[in-house]
C-alpha cells in the first residue's frame, strides 16, 4: 500500500510540474507588457523600468521560469541580499531556514503564488483563501444533489427498464448532459430568480455572504446556494443516472442475483445488498471526476449567479489582466484535482477487493 501511495504521489507531483510549466509559458507569451499591466497606461518609462526590475520582467524568460519554480517549491533558495532578483528569489515569503551557505539560504516554506497586479500588492494566496471555500461549498452541495437524485432516478430507471418511466428519465438525462452550464444558469436565474421570485423568494444573483442594508456586516444567505448548486449539479446528475441504470441492469442479470431471488430475498434487499455495491466503481469514478472538474467548471455558473468563488475570481482576473491570480488559481485547482484522484484510487482498494494496490 505504501509503494502504491508513493507512486501516486510522485505521479501527481510530475503532473503538477507539467501544469506549472504550461501555465507559466502560456501566460508569459501573451502580447503586452507585464509592467504595463501592473501600472497603467499613463505610467512613465522610469516607473516601468522600476517595476520590471522589481518583478524580474527584464530577465531572460528561462531565468524567470527558474525563479517561478523556486517560488512554488516547498524547499527553495533565498538570496540574503534582498535587492538581488536572480535565481535565488528575493521575495519575502518567510519560512523555516534549513541551512545557509555563502550568500544563499535554503528555506522550507509554503508555495508562494506571488502578488496581484491590480490589488495593490495583495498576495494571491490570500485572494484564493477568501474565494476557494465558497467554490468548495458550491461543488459539495452540487455533487450531493447530483448523487442523491442520480441514485434515486438511476435505480428507478433500472428497475423499470424499457417502460415509459425509464424512457422519461432517459430523456431528462440526455437533455441535462446536452445543455451547457452557462445556458442552464441563465435560464434558471431568469425563471426562478425573476419570473417566479414571488413564489421561490430566490435571488437572480448573490453569494454565500451578503452585506446588510447598511453595508456594514455580512449576513449568511443559504438561499443563494440553491440555484447555482442545482445548475452545477445537472450534468453530473445526468451522468450518474446513466451509470447507475446501466450498472444495475448489468448486475441484475448475473447468476448470483438469480440465486438471491430464488432464496426469496425481497427486491429492495437484493438491490441494496448485492446489486448496488457491485456497480459502484464506475459511479465513484464519475463522482470524483465531476467533483474535481466542478472546481474548474464553476467559472461560468459563479459569474452568472454572482457567486464569489474562485471561478468568478478567475473571470475578473482575466478581464483585468491580473495574470498572477489566474496562474495561482489554475495551479490550486490542478492540485485539488490530483489530490481527489489519489483519494479515489485509494478508495477503490477499500471498496473493491479485486483492485490490488500494487
Amino acid at each position: 500500500m505504501f509503494s502504491f501511495l508513493l507512486e501516486k504521489l510522485l505521479s501527481g507531483l510530475l503532473t503538477l510540474f507539467g501544469v506549472a510549466t504550461v501555465v507559466f509559458f502560456l501566460f508569459n507569451v501573451l502580447p503586452g507588457d507585464p509592467a504595463q499591466m501592473v501600472l497603467d497606461q499613463n505610467a512613465t518609462e522610469v516607473q516601468l523600468q522600476k517595476v520590471k526590475k522589481k518583478y524580474g520582467f527584464d530577465l531572460p524568460i528561462g531565468k524567470q521560469y527558474l525563479i517561478y519554480l523556486n517560488d512554488l517549491a516547498p524547499i527553495s533558495f533565498h538570496s540574503k541580499n534582498t535587492n538581488d532578483f536572480t535565481f535565488y528569489s528575493s521575495h519575502k515569503y518567510g519560512g523555516l531556514i534549513l541551512f545557509s551557505f555563502s550568500k544563499v539560504s535554503v528555506v522550507f516554506k509554503a508555495p508562494f503564488l506571488r502578488t496581484s497586479y491590480q490589488r495593490q500588492g495583495k498576495k494571491v494566496r490570500t485572494i484564493i483563501a477568501e474565494t476557494l471555500p465558497n467554490t468548495i461549498i458550491l461543488a459539495v452541495a452540487s455533487i450531493i444533489i447530483a448523487v442523491l437524485l442520480g441514485f434515486f432516478l438511476g435505480i428507478i430507471s433500472g428497475i423499470y427498464n424499457g417502460t415509459w418511466v425509464d424512457k422519461t428519465i432517459q430523456l431528462i438525462s440526455t437533455v441535462g448532459m446536452s445543455v451547457p452550464s452557462f445556458f442552464s444558469a441563465i435560464l434558471f436565474s431568469w425563471i426562478f430568480g425573476y419570473l417566479l421570485n414571488a413564489h421561490t423568494n430566490l435571488n437572480m444573483t448573490g453569494s454565500l455572504y451578503e452585506l446588510d442594508d447598511f453595508g456594514e456586516g455580512a449576513q449568511l444567505q443559504i438561499k443563494n446556494l440553491i440555484l447555482p448548486a442545482f445548475v452545477l449539479g445537472i450534468r453530473p446528475l445526468a451522468v450518474i443516472v446513466q451509470l447507475v441504470r446501466s450498472g444495475l441492469i448489468e448486475v441484475m442479470s448475473q447468476d448470483y442475483i438469480r440465486t438471491a431471488k430464488a432464496k426469496g430475498l425481497s427486491p429492495l434487499s437484493i438491490i441494496y445488498k448485492h446489486a448496488l455495491k457491485n456497480s459502484l466503481n464506475p459511479v465513484i469514478t464519475a463522482v470524483s471526476g465531476w467533483f474535481a472538474s466542478m472546481l474548474a467548471g464553476a467559472v461560468f455558473v459563479e459569474y452568472i449567479f454572482g457567486w464569489r468563488g474562485i471561478g468568478k475570481e478567475i473571470v475578473t482576473a482575466l478581464n483585468t489582466l491580473d495574470i498572477p491570480v489566474v496562474m495561482g488559481s489554475v495551479l490550486i485547482i490542478a492540485t485539488l484535482f490530483i489530490i481527489i484522484n489519489i483519494f479515489v484510487d485509494l478508495l477503490y482498494v477499500v471498496i473493491d477487493p479485486q483492485v490490488k494496490p500494487f
